[in-house]
């Protein structure tokens, strides 16, 4: 039987989700605690492989077991055997042809920046920029993201293909805290990370928000934008 499961976790005390030698990763944990359930060994594959210290909300993976168990059993069982920063959302049986990663069709992912007084409590769970932002010329340069292109200039490391499409860029004000949110299709690595930073370039009035067309366009990294930290990144959801 095949199964669709949603996770969330506190991604400061992992080492990212993948399975990792001689670290600690969200994949390894699940993995064990569906092994003991299923008294033998469980392999899941994730829909996508967050970095070390991005956090999820709704993370999904998915995975076959050997034993027929009921969905709120299983739940309960996952729970029950893994540590406190993860927890099982929800259980679904899926058809056997069905991959987490594969068929998913949108993803959700929002950062959160605090542009208010530094927080050391939250300090694993923001981006403590601590400086105002001229959000209305980064809502106008994140209007350069949306559609379909190859996001190159803003992906670390070489891949095959860059191509991706961004259905929209949204952004909230809650009190000190901004909040961006990404929809789309795929995100490659540290794509999220340095889209942001490119954006605080043009929000500190040091680029213009043609500066995001012009990486676009010309395929290449043109602005000396940083990546933010992995601690403000949240995978929300997934839509399969």
């Amino acid at each position: 039987m095949r199964y669709l499961v949603s996770l969330s976790y506190d991604g400061s005390k992992f080492y990212g989700f993948q399975r990792l030698n001689n670290h600690l990763s969200v994949q390894e944990e699940v993995e064990k605690a569906l092994s003991k359930i299923n008294k033998s060994v469980v392999v899941v594959k994730g829909a996508g492989r967050t970095d070390r210290g991005v956090h999820a909300l709704g993370q999904c993976i998915s995975f076959d077991l050997n034993i027929n168990i009921d969905v709120e059993n299983l739940k309960e069982a996952l729970n029950s055997l893994l540590k406190p920063s993860i927890y099982v959302n929800y259980c679904k049986e899926v058809s056997n042809d069905f991959h987490a990663r594969f068929d998913c069709i949108e993803k959700t992912y929002e950062y959160i920046i605090n542009l208010g007084e530094y927080d050391p409590i939250n300090n694993d769970y923001l981006y403590n920029y601590n400086h105002k932002l001229n959000i209305i010329k980064m809502k106008k340069a994140s209007t350069y993201l949306i559609g379909p292109h190859s996001y190159k200039a803003f992906v670390s490391g070489e891949r095959l293909n860059y191509n991706s499409i961004i259905s929209s860029v949204k952004f909230r004000r809650q009190g000190p805290y901004l909040k961006i949110t990404f929809k789309g299709k795929s995100f490659y690595r540290y794509m999220i990370r340095n889209m942001v930073g490119a954006l605080i370039l043009v929000g500190e009035e040091k680029e213009e928000p043609s500066i995001i067309k012009d990486m676009l366009e010309k395929n290449k990294k043109t602005a000396n934008y940083m990546t933010v930290p992995a601690s403000g990144l949240y995978l929300v959801e997934i839509k399969y």
